[in-house]
């Protein structure tokens, strides 16, 4: 099932507008052309309209905002909203600042986006409306562990059910959940939170899996996590002597590049609850 939708990705290559930060731009363009999605990258409110209705999805990550950056992302919101387009938002480092907080969690009421990805600390920073962030990483004292597993699927759900929308929460162990099922999915590399933008790239990359699979959002944000999980453990398997991130970033790319269903459907790792 999973890796029909990556199969659906690159059938169908869908055209997703990119309100992104300026730190993973590239990398997330790269990422979307690997995984057979086509990326369009603006953020001046002057343009985002007529960008998004041209796209088929909406992926609005608040990483480094600025003042003209948030009313694009309010004004695409909107008419992606209006055009029924499939929307993601990635509220990195929600709960660092009062200005991101107050941004994702406006987001969320306004635009109602389909998808949210963020990590534990960010999704319960939305939750709650407010938070602490360490940085654009998740606080220790919020991962999610075998020990808090059920905890976690218990609020995933309980957040997702609330929301209206899917809620991915990434980490050493990942949860997708609609509010009824949720995927427990454990692919990926520790080393993998070496290189910056490993989340905003998979955020692109989901939002064109949602993208091409309307009717099954739920199945589609999971297999764009498995599919990078299996693409961290394929590129690290690949490093050579003398190798570091930068390298290792681009062997997640080439990874990603050369998957196909059958490659998703044999390396991804996961259980629903």
């Amino acid at each position: 099932m999973l890796g029909t939708m990556l199969n659906n990705v690159r059938q169908s290559c869908p055209l997703v507008h990119n309100i992104t930060n300026y730190v993973t731009v590239n990398d997330v363009a790269n990422v979307l052309l690997a995984c057979g999605g086509s990326p369009i990258m603006s953020a001046e409110p002057e343009d985002v309209y007529d960008i998004t209705t041209i796209c088929g999805g909406l992926n609005i990550n608040i990483g480094t905002l600025t003042k003209e950056s948030i009313k694009g992302m309010h004004i695409a919101g909107a008419r992606a909203k209006e055009l029924g387009h499939a929307i993601l938002l990635d509220p990195v480092g929600a709960g660092a600042s009062a200005l991101r907080t107050d941004t994702a969690v406006s987001i969320m009421d306004e635009v109602k986006p389909t998808v949210v990805r963020g990590n534990i600390s960010e999704i319960k920073t939305l939750a709650l409306g407010s938070g602490t962030t360490k940085g654009v990483d998740a606080d220790v004292a919020d991962a999610v562990t075998d020990e808090n597993l059920e905890e976690m699927v218990a609020f995933t759900k309980a957040f997702a059910a609330k929301a209206g929308c899917v809620v991915a929460i990434t980490g050493a162990i990942d949860l997708v959940s609609d509010g009824e099922k949720c995927y427990v999915i454990r692919n990926g590399r520790p080393e993998m939170g070496k290189i910056t933008g490993t989340g905003c790239q998979l955020s692109g990359m989901m939002t064109a899996f949602i993208t091409a699979n309307p009717d099954n959002t739920l199945e589609a944000a999971a297999a764009a996590v498995c599919t990078m999980g299996l693409a961290g453990e394929i590129g690290w398997s690949r490093m050579q002597d003398g190798d570091g991130n930068s390298t290792y970033r681009n062997r997640i790319i080439d990874a990603i590049y050369n998957m196909d269903g059958d490659t998703l459907n044999g390396g991804a790792k996961y259980e629903v609850k």
